[in-house]
């Protein structure tokens, strides 16, 4: 079965799915690979016509059974000191390497793997299978996905989100929120600067704002998370064109990672009032058309599911291992939790190599993942 795996990973790694790109190249040859064994599927397109999910199922007709859930897209090698091909599946050291091997071909490979021996017995509940595109980038691709999911009458009962958690399974994760504040200021000549309105200085007192906000989500802590707090950072700041121009624009992005239980739109809300009624009538008494706009980026809820549930105990035994935890990195789970899929996550590989150069999934973790998939099977019996 290794043998199945290595070639199919062979397969998905050739693709560029890197989040900027279409994602249809793999889409195309994952529909074929499901019509070669009489299993029908459905896009889901995006609104350019450059990306898809792909939704499919098995096993007798009706609502329930088990959703087998991974994104398409990749993060990008730019930048990256590669020793290997990255776009290419390199064997070495019982690793198979190359981008998204870990996060998270090395999944959906296995999964796709799996399959014949699930075609192969009466199922006594539907296998689902969800392959999103542009998770990356702040799980933008699924929601379309949900949507059709939460409008079906076929809908699944459980899903497992193979993100690479060294096969433990994962009950929780963070929410986020991505925002970009721009700041409409007023250039003139930096010798006349009381004239202008310095949009880099009024981004400072709002930066700055956002850190004593910072400082107050500390204070609410669950230690089931790490860290054990809501987070808030600025990541990227632009602005001014030349020393001696007051600048006109600034333009800052910054995040919020959330406890899944915490009201962080409180936080967002005293962050622009803070704009609104002190920052902005400073501004427009020099400059009446200075402005700031706060706009999203990205958006995506936590998970956070019961361990003691059955699900989660049939989880145990399938992946062997009751270790449940919760990871800082987020995904599509929260949006199919909201949905009324009950969701965990746990898949092959370590999110310590995801994201990196030289990128690589052990082979032992693909050979876990495929006993978590058998033992899945005969339960399904």
């Amino acid at each position: 079965m290794s043998n199945a795996v290595r070639e199919i990973l062979t397969a998905l790694l050739a693709f560029d799915t890197t989040s900027r790109e279409s994602n249809l190249a793999l889409i195309s040859w994952i529909e074929d690979f499901l019509a070669r064994r009489g299993i029908a599927s459905q896009r889901i397109m995006d609104d350019s016509g450059r990306k898809a999910n792909l939704y499919a199922r098995l096993g007798p007709a009706g609502a329930g059974g088990v959703m087998l859930s991974g994104h398409t897209d990749v993060v990008p090698v730019d930048g990256q000191n590669w020793s290997v091909p990255p776009f290419a599946l390199t064997e070495q050291h019982e690793r198979y390497y190359g981008r998204g091997s870990a996060d998270m071909k090395g999944f959906l490979a296995c999964v796709l793997a799996s399959l014949d021996g699930f075609l192969a017995q009466p199922l006594r509940m539907p296998l689902h299978l969800a392959f999103s595109y542009d998770e990356e980038v702040g799980c933008l691709g699924v929601r379309s996905m949900v949507d059709y999911l939460r409008a079906s009458a076929e809908k699944p009962l459980m899903c497992i989100i193979g993100e690479p958690t060294e096969m433990r399974p994962v009950y929780g994760h963070k929410g986020k929120i991505g925002l970009r504040c721009q700041v409409q200021g007023h250039a003139c000549h930096s010798a006349y600067a009381p004239s202008g309105v310095n949009a880099i200085e009024y981004a400072a007192k709002l930066i700055n704002r956002l850190g004593e906000a910072a400082q107050q989500l500390k204070q609410r802590q669950d230690t089931r998370f790490d860290p054990p707090f809501s987070t808030l950072q600025t990541g990227v700041i632009k602005g001014g064109s030349a020393l001696n121009i007051v600048p006109q624009d600034c333009q800052f992005d910054f995040e919020i990672r959330y406890l899944p239980d915490d009201d962080v739109q409180g936080v967002i809300a005293e962050v622009e009032q803070f704009a609104r009624q002190e920052l902005l009538p400073q501004m427009q008494a020099v400059a009446l058309a200075s402005a700031i706009r706060f706009l999203p980026i990205s958006q995506y809820p936590g998970l956070l599911t019961d361990p003691r549930s059955q699900f989660a105990q049939w989880l145990a035994q399938w992946s062997g291992s009751d270790e449940f935890s919760t990871v800082a990195f987020g995904t599509e789970g929260g949006l199919f939790d909201e949905a009324g899929i009950a969701t965990l996550i746990c898949g092959p590989g370590s999110m310590d190599q995801g994201h990196k150069p030289d990128e690589f999934i052990a082979v032992e973790q693909i050979e876990r993942c495929m006993a978590m998939l058998a033992n899945l099977c005969q339960w399904m019996q």
